[in-house]
């Protein structure tokens, strides 16, 4: 499923999230609206669809929710690995090199994960968003060390505000491998026996 456009507005208030929202489909057709809350205690507002109504919808978003409005991001041309790690997919596999961008927003995550793969031949592993992370975003790219190096310094480059830390790490070991691979909430890994 791929979309010309995408937007995300973060707010730190719930009630005025939903007013947003309910303001930007209304005033602008986009394709699909996806809105919740997340930890801790955030609404997201996501927007896809043709570039003019996604446009619009952010403008009515901002007006309604300006003081509560935590971060945004538009994506006029959104790369498609963005909307696929958005869903939940992930792509598990090793590689010679794993970068991570820990970013303080959603918004900010989803703006270098598109960053990143738009400028480097990286493959996005995952994009994590707030839920288990504290509202942090989470974004981690696999590929050659030197692609995997320019994208965390694209994906870091668009957002340098909302940066927490980055990191490229060559030659992940095969165990740590497994666990970025699998379910990114440490109490999801043990399946040790008993013994």
């Amino acid at each position: 499923m791929d979309f010309p456009a995408l937007a995300l507005l973060e707010f730190n208030s719930i009630a005025t999230g939903i007013m947003a929202g309910d303001a930007m489909v209304k005033r602008a057709p986009v394709s699909r609206i996806q809105a919740g809350t997340v930890q801790p205690g955030h609404y997201l507002v996501l927007v896809v669809g043709d570039v003019a109504p996604v446009q619009e919808a952010v403008q009515a978003g901002k007006e309604t929710g300006q003081a509560a409005l935590r971060d945004l991001v538009f994506l006029p041309n959104v790369h498609p690995e963005v909307v696929r790690a958005l869903t939940g997919e992930r792509q598990a596999q090793e590689a010679d090199a794993l970068g991570v961008v820990e970013t303080q927003t959603v918004a900010a995550a989803i703006h270098a994960a598109d960053a990143g793969v738009k400028g480097a031949e990286v493959t996005l592993l995952q994009l994590r968003l707030a839920d288990g992370l504290g509202g942090k975003g989470l974004v981690l790219f696999t590929g050659l060390v030197a692609d995997v190096e320019t994208a965390v310094a694209l994906g870091t480059a668009v957002a340098p505000s909302q940066l927490l830390r980055q990191a490229v790490i060559p030659q992940l070991h095969a165990e740590m491998w497994d666990n970025v691979n699998r379910h990114g909430r440490f109490g999801g890994h043990f399946t040790w026996e008993p013994a």
